[in-house]
């Protein structure tokens, strides 16, 4: 299972840039003024062989005119107590400030977490021996980083991936597959798994929020055997006061990392969601497989067959380009549909494993490839004359042995992946397709 990196800090010391950096994406907004991320956000970093999920915090801020402070402190505090490794960033140029010492002694309290100072915006050589002045925070030795151009950011994720958890210490539970259940807040996650096991055994409340930490649930009935991975578990009412979206995405990391197979409850009365956006693009970028479930279809009044299937269309528009999942109407209250869920799921995670041999694939690429071959750049036509899979990867993996596999593009690529989606069962599960120089 992956770790969490959290990046904290006072407002405007450079933490959006950081992410964007570390994800390679430019999905944190980066602004000069100070407050301007609010909205946390959550990517996926590789780095050396290791893959862990980072997210973006809010400035920390005390006493201002902002009326976020509250959140955006309860959010930080959050991220602060989920997270394997924490990255304090402060900035080289203002030096230490009052808030920079208020975070300093929170992350002190926290002696068992993994703190790492890092001194950003050393956009300079000179800037360097500012760094020094950081030692005063007692957080140990400050990494000298400027996220704008790069600089010492090889080096900071070395340090980070050297502090994060043995990967091979993860918890030691049975090789059978993990289903886990993830969606948003009181979408009826724990009342399905009480109903898959005909038992109370986790705490079921109107509460958005009740379920909080990750259990696995071992399920062995009617030929089937599998773990299922429920963010459960209730904490003391009087630490029940963070903000629920957020534990809930934190949460759904954690169970989505840990499973082989996803199942994604919709509410059927509240539609696609943000949410829910957030935490099926959490599912493919960590190549799990997928079943979507819409609950509460029960409290729809019209359940023609048309409108669930103008349901289903709704969804996969939104989910899309990735839409070769099965999607389950059920009631979990009234048991309708329930047991198709596990059936689909143990499905999925079949086809999550499943291998083709190379001589099928090549009887049928070949031909198909030279009836449509990829279109010509620059004069030159381009020849696939080899296909095949690899073994054991965590999903589906072709490769394409061809004389100029860069300029293969996309497109081509993904009529590939239709073409063969529509021979083999795949269903529910990502593939990775690579062209490589034969």
């Amino acid at each position: 299972m992956n770790s969490i990196v959290a990046i904290v800090g006072r407002p405007n010391v450079g933490k959006s840039t950081l992410f964007n950096r570390f994800t390679q994406t430019r999905r944190a907004i980066v602004n000069d003024e100070a407050g301007t991320t609010r909205d946390r956000q959550y990517g996926m970093v590789e780095w050396c062989g290791r893959d862990f999920s980072v997210i973006d915090t809010g400035g920390w801020v005390v006493n201002s005119e902002d009326v976020f402070e509250e959140e955006i402190n309860r959010q930080v505090n959050i991220a602060i107590e989920e997270a394997e490794v924490i990255l304090f960033v402060l900035d080289v140029v203002s030096g230490i400030t009052d808030l920079d010492m208020f975070v300093a002694e929170i992350l002190r309290k926290r002696s068992k977490k993994n703190v790492i100072v890092v001194a950003n915006k050393v956009d300079t050589f000179n800037l360097q021996y500012q760094a020094s002045e950081f030692y005063a925070l007692g957080l140990g030795e400050p990494f000298i980083l400027s996220s704008i151009n790069g600089l010492g950011s090889g080096d900071l994720l070395d340090e980070v991936v050297r502090r994060l958890p043995d990967a091979s210490k993860d918890e030691d539970i049975e090789d059978i597959p993990k289903i886990a259940v993830v969606g948003r807040p009181n979408a009826g996650k724990s009342s399905l798994i009480n109903a898959f096991m005909d038992d109370n055994r986790n705490i079921v409340t109107d509460i958005a929020g009740t379920t909080r930490d990750s259990i696995y649930t071992r399920y062995n009935k009617f030929g089937h055997n599998f773990y299922l991975v429920d963010t459960a578990g209730i904490r003391k009412k009087a630490k029940v006061t963070e903000d629920v979206e957020y534990y809930s995405v934190i949460r759904a990391i954690r169970a989505i990392e840990s499973s082989d197979v996803c199942v994604l409850m919709i509410d059927a009365e509240r539609g696609i969601e943000s949410q829910d956006l957030n935490i099926f693009s959490l599912i493919q970028k960590n190549r799990k497989g997928l079943v979507v479930c819409v609950n509460k279809w029960d409290l729809i009044e019209d359940k023609s067959n048309n409108d669930a299937k103008n349901f289903e269309k709704v969804i996969r528009e939104r989910f899309a380009p990735f839409t070769d999942f099965p999607i389950i109407f059920t009631s979990v209250i009234n048991k309708q549909r329930i047991f198709k869920v596990i059936e689909t799921a143990m499905a999925v995670y079949e086809n999550k494993n499943r291998r083709v041999s190379t001589n099928k694939l090549n009887e049928f690429f070949l031909p198909l490839i030279e009836n449509y071959p990829p279109p010509a750049i620059k004069g030159k036509y381009i020849k696939i004359k080899y296909v095949t899979q690899l073994p054991d990867t965590q999903v589906p993996t072709l490769i394409f042995f061809a004389n100029l596999p860069q300029y293969i593009k996309d497109p081509y690529m993904r009529f590939l992946e239709n073409k063969l989606r529509s021979e083999w069962n795949f269903n529910g599960t990502p593939m990775l397709l690579f062209a490589r120089q034969k």
